[in-house]
């Protein structure tokens, strides 16, 4: 570098990356103590990246991403090009920036926003009445800013560190879907947002509380749920063409054992007359009421998709 390029180096990089590195997992004894080699490593590591990849550079939370690797895999050479590997084919961020935030949300993100579009789905379809507390909330609500922390860092932050390491896997094993962090956040909600709508939370309020979870969710059965709301969304005999793309990516796809869902069309599709994914829009034929019932019947929670 010239003396100015190494200026510029120092203050949009190395400086964010001094401080960072000091204060990230110090609680693990590969990393505990002053003057820690470790913690050399993974500097040399981050700052390595921002020059092999100047576009991405460095952000805050990297650090949070390259720690565990280091202490895992042990060799600081194998762990740089373990973490170029991840930030090519990550589901998650390199960039924390909050107008990045529907970027974020979605793996080799081509197409703006498309897996918020996938997650307030799944969440339709799984959770109904959490669904219609974010839309009672407005856009406030729709942007699910709850979830910003679980994936920029990989829910690094929510889980103790071996649990965190499972989820991990977990989503990079790509099992039967590309967007299994998807049903990782569902799956949390599923478990621990009871409250939010008992409570009738505000979009604030609603934060606070699923960051006051962080560290005292069961990493455990949160993945158990997940898997679990996987293996019931496969089962579905028609799913909405908003997630017709949800498997695009994994091969021979979702539905590999030859069985394929009907496609609904959700009738939203701007600029087009007809639905790209060949989805039907069904309108049931009008039934007249049965006797001694009062109004329309609420939509069953859950998988209860319109068969």
């Amino acid at each position: 570098m010239t003396p100015e390029e190494h200026r510029a180096f120092w203050r949009n990089v190395q400086f964010t990356v001094d401080k960072d590195v000091v204060r990230t997992d110090r609680s693990n004894q590969f990393f505990r103590g002053e003057g820690n080699p470790n913690v050399e490593s993974m500097r040399r590591i981050l700052l390595n990246y921002a020059v092999y990849n100047p576009a991405i550079g460095y952000s805050q939370g990297m650090s949070d991403l390259v720690a565990p690797i280091l202490a895992e895999v042990l060799d600081e050479s194998d762990t740089f090009w373990c973490f170029v590997g991840l930030m090519q084919n990550t589901i998650f961020v390199s960039s924390p920036r909050d107008e990045d935030m529907e970027k974020q949300l979605v793996r080799l993100s081509d197409v703006y926003g498309l897996a918020a579009l996938y997650l307030r789905e799944l969440l339709r379809l799984t959770h109904l009445r959490f669904y219609q507390h974010l839309v009672s909330l407005g856009e406030d609500g729709l942007q699910m800013l709850f979830c910003h922390r679980w994936l920029l860092l990989c829910f690094k932050r929510e889980f103790p560190e071996a649990e965190a390491l499972r989820i991990w896997e977990a989503c990079w094993a790509h099992y039967q879907t590309d967007y299994f962090h998807l049903f990782i956040c569902v799956a949390i909600v599923a478990v621990y947002g009871d409250d939010v709508i008992e409570q009738q939370l505000a979009t604030d309020q609603m934060l606070l509380h699923f960051g006051n979870l962080a560290m005292h969710m069961n990493g455990e059965l949160v993945l158990r749920k997940a898997r679990s709301l996987l293996y019931q969304f496969r089962l579905l005999p028609r799913i909405p063409c908003s997630l017709h793309d949800l498997c695009k990516l994994c091969g021979t796809g979702m539905w590999d054992s030859g069985y394929m869902p009907a496609v609904e069309c959700t009738g939203q599709h701007p600029g087009s007359e007809s639905c790209p994914y060949g989805g039907t829009v069904e309108t049931p034929s009008p039934k007249p009421p049965r006797e001694g019932r009062k109004g329309p019947k609420t939509p069953r929670e859950g998988f209860g998709f319109r068969r």
